[in-house]
């Protein structure tokens, strides 16, 4: 059974491909056409799902969808009958029900292929679904409580259940217009970050605020019944007046989310070009205390739901909250907790597949031990490429021996230098985990303020992650888990702080990634030689790029790597150093 997963006509639009339960590719489109959380149809993802997969078109079984416009029905009938939405909100919902059923004419367009024989491959899974499947069908568990909040998707925004064997039990869920996505993306754009994913700027604001705004904060959201919460809706414009949204094709656009009510709460928005001021740090952390106490009023529900279930599988664009992430054991009855690393809505398209899959198969479930589940290149096309170009100042070398090449960039970080490090797959979600990633010496006090100013140029008060051997985690930080797709925000031990002031967040956090060999075995090396040099099993990671998506070719590598003051790059066994 081959199945191609699609998330279209929506932000992060990707795709993937599932052979007999197996996941053998997934990618984000924004990878391929270098444009941020790109949104629309993602016709060069599918081919090159297909290409990496080894499987033509043609030998696809079904076509899984994130999308089901028939769901809910009930839900969305009563609420037009309720509150009668006004031309914005059913222009949008048209607008973007009509591009996503135009996937089977731009498939067949793109493959050549007869437009009925697609119809008739295509399934439509509920959105929501898509999220809980695609998190509790990839975990190690067995049986788990499985949870996912977002924004919006087939008009619902949270929804939970259970995951046993290869089958989820929905039990409840949050409809229109109530959001814990819709929350913090209106504050994020009332704090002046107006692009589409900025919800993490955010983040890492709280660490340098005090909840000073948490009273006004809490009254835009109110936490009910049976694990649910409802949004005051005088401040917020989706309810009633719509917000324009811009979904097919491109960079998406979301028109404000908060309305001119706030103002009375809160004081007058940020504009972009306006300095961050302490106010702002403190409503970032406000909200930051408001949406971690909404996720633990659901989780304590869902804990008295499902006494005994100690695993937790977490979706939805809410799941990459990493703060609120790493405080779920300390806080809940869940000992265990699982998110796949493109847990927002790139990753429907891998839970639709999924669902598909499982409905036509008796596989063993297919458990992600890895995400390099995108485009690799080889040593000769690098050299092809390096031939191609004039790098006569710069110092290149081929290192063919693994060890050695290791041995000499651990040498390098220890000297100080940033180093863009290249090879294999890239990985699948938002996250570079060592495949595509700029790696330093976390040692280096002042590392972080230089990152951010000549290499990433962004705002000061964003952090970075610490990668770490897996089995060193329990000697740096206060928890012990396994986190291989830098999904949690963890306390490191205090005495250890000073040890890596360049990942230790102004709060004394770091969002960690824990490594292991059959992870990514050249990267687990990598800091394990640096731990043995130097007592610290800790590298410095970060994304390879400069606000642009993360690199995918030798090409965008060598050209972030020439437009900043990167010291070395490593491509797969090149070295090329300045």
């Amino acid at each position: 059974m081959k199945v191609l997963g699609i998330n279209a006509f929506h932000a992060d639009s990707s795709a993937c491909v599932v052979v007999d339960g197996k996941v053998v590719s997934a990618i984000e489109e924004e990878r391929l056409l270098r444009i941020k959380h790109w949104a629309g149809y993602p016709e060069e993802s599918i081919k090159a799902c297909l290409e990496i997969a080894n499987v033509d078109f043609s030998e696809i079984d079904r076509i899984a969808i994130n999308r089901d416009a028939s769901s809910h029905k009930s839900e969305k009938l009563l609420f037009a009958i309720k509150n009668r939405p006004s031309l914005t909100n059913v222009f949008n919902r048209i607008k973007n029900r009509k591009n996503v059923g135009n996937i089977p004419e731009l498939l067949s367009k793109t493959f050549k292929a007869d437009l009925a024989m697609i119809k008739n491959k295509l399934v439509p899974i509920e959105h929501h679904l898509a999220h809980l499947s695609s998190t509790f069908l990839t975990s190690p568990y067995e049986n788990s409580v499985v949870l996912s909040i977002d924004g919006f998707g087939d008009f619902i925004s949270t929804m939970w259940g259970l995951g046993k064997k290869n089958n989820i039990e929905v039990s409840d869920y949050v409809t229109f217009p109530h959001s814990l996505g819709m929350l913090y993306q209106s504050i994020t754009q009332f704090l002046g970050f107006w692009n589409y994913g900025d919800e993490y700027k955010v983040m890492g604001m709280a660490a340098y605020g005090q909840p000073l705004y948490e009273k006004e904060i809490d009254e835009l959201i109110k936490c009910t019944e049976g694990g649910k919460f409802e949004l005051n809706t005088e401040y917020f414009n989706h309810p009633d007046e719509g917000i324009s949204m811009e979904f097919d094709g491109g960079y998406p656009v979301i028109g404000p989310v908060f309305s001119d009510q706030m103002s009375t709460l809160l004081g007058e928005p940020r504009l972009k070009e306006d300095l961050v001021q302490q106010k702002h740090k403190d409503i970032a952390c406000s909200l930051q205390t408001i949406y971690e106490k909404t996720l633990f009023h659901i989780l304590s529900y869902l804990n008295d739901l499902y006494p005994g279930y100690e695993n937790l599988c977490l979706s939805g664009g809410c799941a990459q909250n990493s703060l609120a992430n790493g405080k779920i054991t300390s806080k809940t009855k869940f000992k265990n907790v699982w998110i796949q690393p493109a847990a927002g809505d790139a990753g429907g398209a891998l839970g639709a597949a999924l669902t598909v899959s499982n409905m036509h198969n008796d596989e063993k479930r297919y458990i992600m031990k890895s995400p390099s589940l995108g485009i690799k290149y080889s040593n000769e096309e690098i050299k092809k490429l390096l031939d191609s170009m004039d790098l006569s100042s710069f110092k290149q070398l081929f290192i063919n021996d693994e060890n050695e090449l290791l041995d000499s960039v651990t040498n390098l970080l220890i000297n100080g230098k940033v180093i863009g490090f290249f090879h294999g797959s890239f990985e699948w979600g938002p996250r570079a985990l060592g495949n595509r990633s700029i790696i330093v010496d976390p040692r280096i006090k002042n590392m972080k303020d230089l990152l951010n100013k000549k290499i990433k140029k962004r705002e000061s008060f964003r952090p970075f992650a610490p990668s770490i051997l897996s089995e060193k985690v329990s000697e740096w930080f206060e928890k012990n888990e396994e986190v291989p797709f830098m999904t949690h925000v963890f306390n490191i031990k205090e005495e250890k702080r000073k040890l890596i002031p360049a990942v230790t967040h102004e709060d004394g956090t770091g969002r960690l990634q824990s490594v292991t060999k059959d992870f990514n075995n050249r990267y687990y090396k990598l800091i394990k030689l640096f731990g043995e040099k130097t007592n610290v099993p800790i590298i410095l990671n970060t994304s390879f790029n400069e606000n642009e998506p993360i690199v995918n070719t030798p090409k965008e590598a060598l050209d972030c790597f020439l437009r900043t003051d990167m010291d070395t790059i490593v491509l797969e066994n090149y070295t090329i150093s300045r």
